[in-house]
C-alpha cells in the first residue's frame, strides 16, 4: 500500500478509535450505569479478558503470549501497568456512573501534556519552549483549582490522567504488542475480579443473570467496547505516527465534555470553567507545537 494511503488509513482508524472512546463508549457505559460502578468495572475487566483470549487464539498469537510470559522483566512491568490500567478503568467508570464525565474529560485533556513531562523527566526527551509553557499552564490551572476552591478539584480527572500517563510510561519500557500486553495485564487482574463477582452474586447484588439473556449480552459488550477502540487507535498510531494521532486524540475529551455538559446536564461552575480555559490554551499551544515539528 502506498505511503500516503497508509497515512490516510491511519488517520481514519485513529479518528474512529477516538470517536468511539469519546461518544459510543460514554453512552454505552452510561447506559449500564444502573448496575453500579463496581459491577460495571467487573464486567469490563472480565469480558475484555475473554475477548483478548479469543482474539489471541483466532490470530494465532499464542507463541507471542508464551514468549511474554517467560520474560520476568516483562511480567513485572505488566503487573504494575495492569494495576494502573485497572485504576484508570475503575475511576473512569466511576466518573461516568456518578455524573462526572466532564471531570473525566479534564483528565484526557491534560494527559498528553503530562506524558510530555514524564518523557522529559524519565527518558530525557527534548522539551521545546512551547512544551514547557504548556506544562506550566496545566500546573497553574490545577493549582488555581486547589487554592480557589478545593471542592472543585477534579480529582477524578487527575487520577485518570496520571494513571494513563504512567501506564504509557511503563509500557514504553518493554516491547510487547498492545493486545498481548493488555491480555497479560488482564490476567493479573482476573483473580480479584472473579472473587469480587462471586461475592456480588452471593449477596444478590448482581444484575447479570442467566434469567435475562438480553441484559447478559449487553454487559458482555463491555469487552468489545474496550478492545475495539484500543485496536483502532493503536493501529492508527502504527500507520501515521504519534504526532498526527496526538492531535486527533483530542476528539475523545472534546466529545466527553460536550456529552457531559449538553446531554447529561452536568454542572460546570465558574472556577472550573476558568481552569478548563487555561487547559484549552495549553492544549492549543501543545498542538500547534506538535504540528510545527511533525
Amino acid at each position: 500500500m502506498p505511503k500516503n494511503n497508509n497515512f490516510n488509513k491511519g488517520i481514519f482508524l485513529t479518528a474512529a478509535g477516538s470517536f468511539w472512546w469519546g461518544l459510543i463508549g460514554v453512552i454505552y457505559f452510561k447506559y449500564i450505569a444502573f448496575a453500579g460502578h463496581i459491577e460495571v468495572v467487573i464486567h469490563r475487566s472480565l469480558w475484555t479478558t475473554t475477548m483478548l483470549i479469543l482474539t489471541t487464539i483466532f490470530f494465532s498469537k499464542k507463541d507471542k503470549l508464551f514468549k511474554v510470559l517467560k520474560n520476568k522483566k516483562n511480567l513485572l512491568v505488566l503487573f504494575f501497568s495492569g494495576i494502573l490500567i485497572f485504576t484508570n478503568w475503575a475511576v473512569w467508570i466511576y466518573a461516568v456512573t456518578t455524573d462526572r464525565v466532564i471531570d473525566a474529560s479534564f483528565g484526557y485533556f491534560i494527559m498528553p501534556i503530562i506524558s510530555i513531562f514524564l518523557g522529559f523527566f524519565f527518558f530525557k526527551e527534548k522539551l521545546s519552549i512551547k512544551g514547557k509553557i504548556s506544562i506550566s499552564i496545566v500546573i497553574s490551572a490545577i493549582l488555581f483549582l486547589v487554592i480557589s476552591d478545593y471542592q472543585s478539584l477534579p480529582w477524578v480527572g487527575l487520577i485518570v490522567a496520571l494513571s494513563w500517563s504512567f501506564y504509557n510510561l511503563l509500557r514504553k519500557k518493554i516491547s510487547v504488542e498492545t493486545d498481548i500486553g493488555l491480555l497479560v495485564e488482564s490476567l493479573f487482574i482476573l483473580p480479584a475480579i472473579l472473587i469480587a463477582f462471586y461475592f456480588l452474586v452471593q449477596n444478590n447484588l448482581n444484575h447479570f443473570d442467566i434469567s435475562n439473556p438480553r441484559l447478559m449480552f449487553i454487559f458482555m459488550l463491555a469487552g468489545p467496547m474496550t478492545v475495539i477502540p484500543l485496536y483502532l487507535y493503536v493501529r492508527g498510531v502504527e500507520l501515521c505516527g504519534l504526532g498526527p494521532t496526538g492531535m486527533i486524540f483530542y476528539i475523545t475529551p472534546t466529545l466527553q465534555f460536550l456529552l457531559g455538559y449538553f446531554l447529561y446536564n452536568e454542572p460546570l461552575n465558574m472556577l472550573k470553567l476558568i481552569s478548563f480555559i487555561f487547559i484549552w490554551i495549553a492544549v492549543f499551544i501543545y498542538l500547534k507545537d506538535l504540528y510545527e515539528n511533525n
